[in-house]
């Protein structure tokens, strides 16, 4: 269905069914995939924050006020590809379509900055490429659990009853119950007795242009024998990841690629660190890009057939912000 990185994904069964510790990033398409050795990390200018693992140094001090501008395509602009993928939903295509958009942002941070100065639960800066911190786990593998935490549905928490409103909202709740059930599909490739065990979480995400309550999930399975210890098979099966993309997965991707018009590259991929037993990872979002001397912010969210495209808009705006406060 998606070309795959065969060999990669092989050397990941292999290093991890010998429990040797590692990290990987896996790029959208799942074309590209790099691993790195718990020794090699530091040698390929990859700094990594996670919860059960950074090799960050101590936090830098910032001495300078935060300049941050962002560019955002017009309603035109983004009006066409969104047009693209309704019309795609109201075919019966997909049920659900996650579009994205890159934006230029000025900023007088470095990316290492960012990385050193961002707030969130999975951070890693890249090669002075790109840098991302993501609130979203993709999955853990604990003891022989695996877990996911699809995220969808967001609002301005400033809002009145902000949290409330995100929980009641018709195409929110759509838009997450999609997710769930497509991700619960996923995990069952993999695991047995899938079940859903926390439903509809709401997570405070804070940061310098506004604070965003985040819609998630916790769904988890027993790994089938034949997937116990082969991460690259797992990965292999479950990517690329639901929430980013949207159900069903195949034809979705088509419409994506048709209606996005510029390429994800390692936005809304996925990394992790396995450390020799269990392991972590993330969706790659919230995302700055290199591109020359031009930096680009890459983000959007999940289109439904009730969706409207001024608050799609809107949230593909939101999204832009970087977590310093």
């Amino acid at each position: 269905m998606f070309s795959v990185n065969h060999q990669k994904f092989m050397e990941m069964d292999e290093l991890s069914l010998q429990n040797v510790p590692y990290f990987f990033i896996i790029d959208f398409l799942t074309e590209n995939v790099e691993i790195f050795k718990e020794n090699e990390i530091e040698k390929s200018d990859l700094l990594v924050d996670f919860q059960h693992y950074s090799n960050a140094k101590s936090k830098h001090e910032l001495h300078k006020k935060i300049e941050w501008k962002s560019y955002p395509e017009t309603l035109e602009n983004f009006k066409s590809g969104f047009d693209k993928v309704q019309k795609n939903i109201h075919l019966g295509n997909s049920y659900l379509v996650n579009y994205t958009r890159k934006t230029k942002i000025k900023t007088n941070l470095t990316l290492k900055e960012i990385f050193y100065h961002s707030s969130a639960k999975y951070k890693v800066f890249y090669k002075d490429f790109f840098v991302f911190f993501s609130p979203e786990t993709f999955v853990k593998i604990i003891d022989g659990k695996i877990l996911t935490y699809p995220m969808k549905g967001t609002i301005d928490a400033s809002l009145e009853n902000a949290a409330e409103v995100l929980k009641n909202d018709k195409k929110e709740k759509a838009e997450h119950y999609t997710v769930v059930d497509l991700l619960r599909n996923d995990l069952s490739m993999v695991a047995d007795n899938v079940k859903v065990d926390k439903f509809q979480h709401i997570d405070f995400i804070k940061t310098q242009q506004k604070d965003l309550y985040a819609m998630s999930s916790e769904i988890s399975g027993n790994l089938k024998p034949e997937f116990d210890g082969k991460l690259g098979s797992i990965m292999k099966k479950l990517l690329p990841a639901g929430s980013i993309l949207g159900a069903p997965k195949p034809k979705t991707l088509e419409i994506i690629l048709e209606a996005e018009g510029y390429e994800r590259g390692y936005y809304t991929g996925v990394c992790g660190w396995f450390d020799g037993e269990n392991v972590d990872s993330c969706v790659m979002i919230r995302f700055i890009e290199k591109e020359g001397d031009e930096l680009y912010f890459k983000s959007g969210g999940g289109i439904t057939h009730m969706s409207k495209l001024e608050d799609e808009y809107q949230e593909m705006k939101n999204k832009i912000y970087v977590p310093i406060y």
